[in-house]
């Protein structure tokens, strides 16, 4: 009994092909996702910061709501309930035939699948970043707000020079991780409650008895992707930034 697999069989032809197109539309799943949340946490993140009440509760009850619902059934709203009450006309637009909306990988970003998957995940992932960053904040030592008043600094220059900087270097590891998470919920949101990867998996299982090497090699690119990316980040950090400068 041979026990090693053929992994020749693994990595061709029509299974290939799909491990690709799974691979391939996490990663820009994640890429469109990632942007949106970022966009959203400043949003919200200048809204509470702004003093103003009703804009505070407004991103109280933001953060209240997707955070305490669960990712799937925010996911099916967006996809089922949402999507059908867009005017017909944007729908049969999306819908329509557009040649230059493919991806590299083979990915078409301009469908109501990947369109809810990256939005859903925006939205969701943008009210955990923006409660890392206020916590980031708050964990600014008092004594540097008082340098800074004491130095002739306005509120917009302390929060510019003072508190974000630190704020964002002190949580700077759990926004990495939200971020990461982004990316394993892109599996999630990519077919709307059934990850990509045991699907492309199921396929391969119905196209040859490699099942389980599939399996492995998909698992193997989700795990590479997951560690680059979170070394990348470290690299980028506040903290990796002052470290750089003081040497």
């Amino acid at each position: 009994m041979n026990l090693h697999p053929d992994w020749h069989g693994v990595l061709s032809g029509l299974p290939l092909q799909w491990l690709i197109s799974g691979y391939a539309t996490t990663l820009w799943v994640t890429l469109a996702g990632s942007l949106l949340a970022t966009l959203l946490a400043v949003l919200l993140l200048a809204l509470r910061l702004s003093g103003n009440r009703l804009a505070q509760g407004l991103v109280a009850l933001w953060i209240s709501l997707f955070r305490n619902t669960p990712l799937l059934v925010q996911l099916l709203f967006w996809y089922f309930a949402a999507w059908n009450l867009l005017p017909r006309e944007w729908r049969d637009w999306i819908n329509g035939d557009h040649s230059a909306v493919l991806l590299p990988g083979n990915v078409w970003w301009l469908t109501p699948e990947f369109l809810c998957s990256a939005w859903g995940l925006g939205v969701f992932i943008a009210a955990y970043l923006v409660e890392e960053i206020n916590a980031g904040l708050r964990a600014v030592s008092g004594g540097q707000r008082e340098a800074a008043v004491s130095q002739g600094f306005s509120g917009w220059g302390m929060l510019r020079w003072i508190l974000l900087p630190q704020g964002l270097a002190n949580a700077w590891q759990p926004l990495v991780g939200q971020y990461l998470n982004l990316m394993k919920l892109s599996s999630l949101a990519s077919a709307i409650g059934f990850a990509e990867l045991t699907y492309q998996t199921r396929q391969i299982e119905s196209y040859n008895a490699h099942t389980l090497e599939a399996f492995a090699v998909g698992t193997l690119l989700y795990l590479g992707t997951g560690l680059v990316l979170g070394w990348l980040l470290g690299c980028l950090g506040p903290q990796a930034n002052i470290a750089g400068g003081a040497r």
